[in-house]
């Protein structure tokens, strides 16, 4: 599992502008099950992604698509963790 951390680096209308195609892009990796919860963070000063990929370079591909990267607005920071915990409602996520 990896939390994907976003910073946004410009102005939030420059942000604002990216929403579509940024959303978009969620879509795209919530279908193929790689992304499981995401959001913007409180302050609004960037966001978050939990997902699932098989190794970090997979993930380092797919954040590769985002508009906000592309675009030079937000810049991520990976963290690979081992999800040993879930509520009971998330068991099918637990890895040992």
């Amino acid at each position: 599992m990896f939390i994907l951390s976003l910073t946004y680096v410009k102005s939030l209308s420059e942000i604002d502008r990216l929403i579509p195609p940024h959303r978009e892009y969620l879509a795209k990796y919530y279908a193929s099950g790689n992304f499981l919860f995401s959001g913007r963070q409180e302050p609004r000063t960037g966001g978050a992604i939990i997902a699932r990929a098989g190794s970090r370079a997979e993930v380092e591909e797919i954040i590769k698509e985002d508009p906000f990267l592309i675009e030079g607005v937000a810049e991520y920071e990976i963290v690979e963790f081992v999800a040993t915990m879930t509520a009971p409602d998330l068991d099918g996520y637990r890895e040992s």
